[in-house]
């Protein structure tokens, strides 16, 4: 193993300050890059998709739960697999309560291809309370580009993420991505950052997004997640 060498705290304060600088551009940079994700256009899904949850049958707008956006987390259980992919379960089990994004008007959910049926026990077993849903029944893994049929005896999926947004009863896809792109994933900053409306702070560009669509104009104080009015 090759350890970090030995200095003493003056140099080690004068690394850590260049390096501070560093962290600073890197973070001006990736403000940069989110408010130009908000900037993408967005194209209208007119295709209907009838998924199947806890509480019966569901449509991409069901999944909003009335609420203006929704971020869908693509998660790998293809048909004939027993249990659901174990990096994309480490994934989930780094979503934190899902109070903090339904303040911001943010719905998250879990898609993936098997049947409710086997979801649903595995779901028990990891303990998560996140809304899941089948898309057995539809194109929607492979209309989002998750599932691409089988490679031999096996199932090809990736994991991915996919962002909507809802005006009335017409849902928009905004934004989607896949694979490293999910890296640093799982706070309620990183997944809103994908999102059209984003973080719905004042400092935030483009100006105005939120008020717009009637979602709530900038993001309410941090609370407990039991002091929320939903």
């Amino acid at each position: 193993m090759t350890l970090p060498r030995i200095v003493s705290r003056d140099e080690w304060r004068a690394a850590r300050e260049e390096l501070l600088t560093r962290e600073k551009a890197a973070t001006r940079a990736r403000d940069e890059v989110n408010a130009e994700r908000r900037r993408l256009p967005m194209v209208g899904v007119d295709k209907e998709y009838v998924f199947e949850g806890g509480d019966g049958k569901a449509t991409l707008l069901d999944l909003f739960r009335g609420r203006f956006q929704l971020v869908v987390y693509h998660f790998m259980f293809a048909p004939e697999w027993e249990a659901g992919c174990r990096s994309c379960s480490a994934f989930l089990d780094q979503i934190g309560h899902l109070a903090h994004l339904r303040a911001r008007g943010t719905e998250f959910a879990v898609v993936s291809r098997a049947p409710y049926t086997r979801i649903l026990p595995f779901k028990a077993r990891m303990g998560w309370t996140v809304p899941w849903y089948s898309s057995y029944a539809n194109d929607f893994n492979q209309d989002f580009q998750v599932s691409f049929g089988t490679d031999g005896c096996e199932a090809v999926e990736r994991p991915g993420l996919s962002c909507f947004l809802r005006d009335r009863d017409r849902v928009f896809h905004t934004y989607s991505t896949y694979g490293r792109g999910l890296d640093g994933l799982g706070s309620t900053t990183s997944i809103l950052d994908l999102t059209a409306l984003g973080r719905q702070e004042e400092w935030e560009e483009p100006k105005g997004r939120a008020s717009e669509l009637g979602a709530p104009a900038g993001s309410p104080r941090v609370r407990y997640h039991d002091e929320y009015e939903d």
